[in-house]
């Protein structure tokens, strides 16, 4: 069974996205970052959450997913999923 990774989906220009991602490069967490205006899957992805609207930023890791978490929120989530 493949192991799960953890996504954020949010765009270069956003600041809370950058936040998160730089947040979890500080941290060393490991994730998949996707850019939503430039990946066409990953738009459609996070559009398939939200009633076709796209949101972000948006962390997933399984099914489990956040929309535009505070640092806290993203801790508790991390925690959560046992990722350190």
């Amino acid at each position: 069974m493949p192991k799960l990774k953890l996504h954020l989906y949010g765009t270069d220009w956003c600041p809370k996205s950058s936040a998160l991602r730089n947040y979890m490069q500080r941290k060393w967490i490991e994730f998949n970052d996707f850019n939503v205006e430039t990946n066409a899957e990953a738009g459609t992805r996070v559009r398939a959450l939200y009633e076709g609207k796209l949101k972000f930023p948006t962390v997933m890791f399984g099914d489990d997913f956040l929309k535009n978490p505070t640092i806290l929120e993203l801790n508790e989530f991390l925690k959560k999923h046992d990722i350190s």
